[in-house]
């Protein structure tokens, strides 16, 4: 009989969840408006437009969920998607807000399946423009805004209302989870709204963001500008094997990975080819620049660097940098649509002595998330996890550690945040 009763109780729970989702395109949200609210069957999402990517499907095993698109306007130039998927049944009282990568520019139907399938009410937000480039940035302030910090908390306000309206209560706890972009959008959401989360997963924080912009410049310039110094990308592997072969053994195990590459120490000259160029060695002219790629992003006035380096042991990865004629694209767009405003302004100009600056001030925090003051976020038993790979070839893990210390710093010392807020470094780990 209890059983009975439990799956009669269930199973009027789940009938008054899909209720609750027909009736969510009615309610009312400021500078907002639901497009569409509907029960997803079991297994039955697939992604607009087709999904990319191979590999297992991550939507075929999902349970039944309440999905729920709008749109946010909370400026007159604004249009800001969000999607929230609602578990029909199972839902653990919790709410997690999902990040972003690169400029943007889509729903992150993945992530939002992951949370779904472990009963978060979950939400994602395309960060009010649509594609993967900063061209929308260009003529458009407020656009730039929203994809700086705005989206990612009205989506987080929108959503709570969204949640309270579905289940008839507020979630308990409330997360946020990132990687990349979505790793600096959390160190946004925890410096400007202290109160929106409880507890924050930052991992690979591409912040600060023009910092990262002037690496990639810097780089270009370094192995791209002469065709003499370009290595090309089938030598990578080539190298990374050369680097964890001299640093493996430094932690005193020896396991094809580089324990803490900031001790790591190599000698490009032991590459150099003895005769003419070939596949397992560089040239002189080569040899020369290869350090270079170790080596942080210069304010050419000062003498003081402008962006953390990258780490030995991620040159399988440098395809992201140097692995095509041109830069970086994420950061070559910061410079194009929203420095120098020039669709065609050409990475090669740049100058370290008199650009650096009017980069710096360009941004003024508007991006960047570099306060090291989470005082308020601290107060309310907010947690923070950090994570960062010690292979990532495309945002140092320095960005990462120098943060950390800030913040310790900051708040007093490691052991004062320690209950509070942890790092964690992977040796081997790539982006993400």
């Amino acid at each position: 009989m209890f059983v009975r009763l439990s799956l009669f109780a269930m199973a009027a729970a789940a009938c008054a969840s899909a209720a609750g989702c027909d009736s969510l395109s009615s309610i009312k949200l400021e500078n907002a408006t639901i497009t569409a609210a509907q029960v997803v069957a079991p297994g039955a999402f697939s992604v607009p437009g087709g999904r990319a990517g191979k590999g297992p499907n991550p939507y075929q095993s999902l349970p039944a969920f309440c999905r729920v698109q709008a749109t946010l306007t909370p400026t007159s130039d604004s249009d800001i998607k969000i999607e929230v998927w609602l578990p029909v049944s199972g839902w653990n009282t919790k709410y997690l807000a999902v990040g972003n990568g690169g400029w943007a520019g889509t729903i992150t139907y993945a992530d939002l399946a992951d949370g779904i399938a472990h009963g978060y009410a979950t939400s994602s937000t395309d960060t009010g423009h649509v594609g993967g480039s900063g061209s929308f940035a260009l003529g458009h302030p407020e656009k730039l805004i929203d994809f700086a910090w705005r989206s990612e908390h009205e989506m987080t306000v929108k959503s709570k209302q969204i949640v309270q309206a579905m289940y008839g209560s507020a979630a308990k706890l409330s997360y946020w989870k990132g990687c990349s972009t979505g790793g600096r959008q959390a160190m946004k959401e925890i410096q400007l709204f202290p109160n929106d989360f409880d507890g924050v997963i930052a991992g690979a924080q591409a912040n600060p963001r023009t910092g990262q912009a002037m690496l990639g410049v810097a780089l270009a310039q370094a192995i791209l500008k002469d065709p003499a110094t370009r290595i090309p990308p089938a030598k990578f592997p080539m190298i990374h094997e050369a680097v964890v072969k001299a640093c493996d053994n430094l932690d005193g195990l020896k396991d094809g990975l580089i324990g803490d590459p900031r001790k790591c120490k190599f000698d490009a000259k032991t590459l150099q080819c003895k005769g003419a160029e070939a596949a397992d060695c560089l040239t002189a002219a080569q040899v020369a620049a290869l350090p270079k790629m170790y080596q942080p992003a210069m304010n050419a006035r000062t003498g003081k660097p402008v962006s953390m380096a990258l780490m030995p042991g991620s040159e399988l990865g440098w395809n992201v940098y140097i692995g095509s004629p041109e830069p970086n694209p994420i950061g070559l767009d910061q410079f194009k649509y929203v420095v120098f405003k020039d669709p065609n302004w050409d990475w090669r100009t740049f100058d370290f002595d008199k650009d650096v600056d009017k980069t710096m001030k360009t941004d003024d925090g508007l991006i960047d998330a570099r306060n090291p003051d989470i005082k308020p976020f601290l107060s309310h038993n907010g947690k923070l996890l950090l994570y960062h790979g010690w292979s990532d070839n495309q945002v140092s893990p320095n960005t990462t550690i120098s943060y950390y210390e800030e913040v310790a710093k900051k708040m007093g010392g490691v052991a004062k945040i320690d209950k509070q807020v942890r790092m964690f470094l992977a040796p081997g780990m790539g982006h993400c």
